[in-house]
């Protein structure tokens, strides 16, 4: 099982104050930086939660827990895609 980085809100902030000093992040506004930052952390947290749970809980599913399972990835993936969404800096990601 992989250990977290983002877990608390002071390593949050500090990776929101690097993010802040970046242009292409700040012309976005003075809370893109703050977004991008819990944006990761989240993100962190779901891939893991992912990886580390749900993908072997899924590898050793009967037949009957299948079901479940995928519905339960479904919604760690609307997580992801919220997360994904949410920062303007990713806006080109929407783009088609």
């Amino acid at each position: 099982m992989r250990q977290p980085l983002l877990t608390d809100a002071e390593t949050r902030a500090r990776l929101a104050r690097k993010l802040a000093d970046v242009a292409a992040v700040s012309k976005h506004g003075d809370e893109e930086a703050w977004t991008l930052a819990h944006a990761f952390g989240d993100l962190e947290e779901s891939f893991l939660h992912f990886l580390d749970d749900l993908l072997p809980r899924l590898l050793k599913a009967t037949a009957e827990e299948i079901e479940s399972l995928l519905l339960d990835v479904g919604e760690e993936f609307r997580h992801i895609l919220y997360h994904l969404a949410d920062p303007q800096f990713y806006a080109y990601l929407r783009s088609r």
